[in-house]
């Protein structure tokens, strides 16, 4: 399969001077800002691989070829943060919490999270991996080319294989890439320390022979695993040569940032009640901060210092924290505008975000940039100025998606 896109303006999110033949590497400092911004350009993509970038190209005989009439072409989003494999919450527990219920009401009256764990364990691996799929697809038209996948909802051996399962099941249908995280810290069953000890024990040496190298995750709060049980599970995981990540500070700081630098987390995610000496301390890392602005915005919550940490020059990445139970905003697009217009972040570095650096806490170093030798995720947007993406709110500026090489939007 060959494809031609003629005269667009090409986001290339090259570096100046970068070679292609190199892996894709993150952007902090002022290089979160550079998009190598091609204004007339074309591309050209043979099989799943961008073939050549350039003015003026010569038409392949055999491509189709696509007029981009001048809008932008730039990379395919990633996104680095989601649940989107698991029930979703009913409608009226939605309702209830806009009137005011807290978390505790919800599950007084037999909802909440122990219903959604419930309901989790009772769906089959089909289930589950037919409810992801439509969510894939629903990100995908939206721009979204590449997306990381937790479980967490088993809290258990058989049922966190089966989330585990579902999300391969789901992924190999999908023609995007989707990234398995076992996300065995995240809520707590009876006695919090022997419940943590059990998963750490048991749970975690059962889910890595089944699934090899994949990232293990905690979430760090009050309300889910302490520090201690945090760095219990992370440790063990590092010393079988897991990539570790945690979720820490959405609703009060927890002393997680630290710790997770000791144990070289690949990102600490979430961090809208951070102190200012732990983003400090994490800037200053190799740690990545993944910044969810929508889950601020569907839960009504502070929005995360974003700007401010990338002005410290900070490895970050936006993601969506999409997921049925936990927010049900999946578009790329709309994270990037929430990100501009209430975290800080400029234009540039929120789409660099949500492309190359989210690559990049994924291990992924072969996309985010349009270059030759780069796997051809790509999006044609509707408008010719990228700064749309974040000034329109309520319309996808996606006019196609490329994945692979080929258009699966609209199909």
């Amino acid at each position: 399969m060959s494809l031609f896109i003629r005269r667009a303006r090409v986001l290339t999110l090259a570096p100046h001077g970068s070679d292609p033949t190199n892996p894709v590497r993150p952007r902090r400092g002022p290089a979160l800002r550079e998009l190598g911004i091609l204004p007339r350009a074309d591309v050209w993509i043979q099989g799943d691989k961008v073939a050549a970038v350039g003015t003026d190209l010569p038409v392949p005989p055999d491509a189709e070829v696509i007029d981009a009439e001048g809008r932008v072409l730039m990379p395919g989003f990633v996104d680095c943060h989601t649940h989107a494999c698991g029930p979703a919450t009913p409608l009226d527990e939605w309702e209830r919490v806009l009137a005011g219920a807290t978390k505790a009401d919800l599950e007084k009256a037999g909802g909440g999270l122990p219903a959604i764990i419930h309901a989790a364990r009772a769906a089959t691996r089909k289930q589950l991996a037919a409810g992801l799929r439509l969510r894939l697809d629903a990100m995908l038209r939206n721009g979204t080319t590449t997306v990381e996948v937790k479980s967490g909802l088993g809290l258990a051996s058989e049922p966190e294989r089966k989330l585990l399962g579902a999300i391969q099941r789901a992924a190999s249908e999908w023609p995007g890439t989707v990234v398995p995280t076992a996300t065995l810290g995240h809520a707590a069953e009876g006695d919090v320390a022997a419940f943590t000890r059990l998963i750490v024990r048991e749970v975690l040496p059962e889910v890595w022979h089944e699934f090899p190298g994949l990232a293990i995750d905690a979430r760090c709060a009050p309300d889910a695993w302490p520090v201690e049980a945090c760095v219990r599970l992370l440790e063990r995981a590092r010393k079988h040569g897991l990539p570790v990540r945690v979720s820490a500070d959405q609703i009060s700081p927890t002393g997680m940032v630290a710790e997770a630098l000791t144990l070289h987390a690949r990102s600490v995610d979430h961090l809208e009640n951070a102190s200012r000496a732990d983003l400090v301390a994490l800037a200053a890392s190799e740690t990545f901060a993944v910044f969810t602005p929508a889950a601020s915005f569907h839960a009504d919550l502070r929005y995360a210092r974003a700007g401010a940490f990338a002005d410290s020059g900070g490895l970050l990445a936006l993601a969506s924290d999409h997921g049925p139970a936990a927010c049900p905003i999946h578009a790329m697009p709309l994270v990037i505008a929430l990100a501009v217009r209430y975290s800080g972040l400029t234009v540039a570095e929120a789409v660099v975000a949500a492309t190359v650096n989210a690559a990049a806490v994924l291990g992924l170093t072969d996309r985010g940039t349009i270059e030759p030798g780069r796997r051809a995720d790509l999006l044609l947007l509707r408008h010719i100025d990228e700064r749309q993406i974040a000034h329109e709110v309520g319309e996808n500026p996606v006019a196609r998606v490329i994945c692979g090489g080929r258009i699966v939007f609209p199909s």
